[in-house]
């Protein structure tokens, strides 16, 4: 995903986490540890373990002290890290708003 692909998937999740009746930024943050174990545990079958291991990937990547292109290089350095936290934070975000949808259903028995 390029640089424009990016920025326009982390739009969406900033307009999706601030649309009328949508759940808020910290309710989708407060999810990612039940989304996550529901995924493992298969009883939330949507994010699926490929998926979950990119997520994973992307994470290693940020904390990681190597990198593509190597952090000293002023401003081209931290591009890559910041790519990749945008597309990280905009498919956590919009996956816990499914997760959460998804959890709101199965509570009101809606879900199997």
């Amino acid at each position: 995903m390029g640089k424009t692909g990016r920025a326009t998937a982390a739009y969406r999740a900033y307009k999706d986490v601030s649309r009328p009746g949508s759940p808020g930024l910290m309710a989708r943050i407060k999810a990612f540890p039940r989304m996550i174990g529901g995924s493992m545990r298969g009883e939330y079958r949507d994010l699926g373990k490929g998926k979950l291991a990119m997520m994973g990937l992307g994470v290693l990547y940020i904390v990681s002290p190597f990198d593509i292109v190597p952090d000293f290089l002023p401003l081209i350095g931290v591009t890559d890290d910041f790519g990749v936290f945008l597309w990280l934070m905009s498919s956590l975000l919009g996956e816990s708003g499914r997760y959460l949808d998804w959890e709101h259903k199965k509570v009101r028995g809606e879900v199997v």
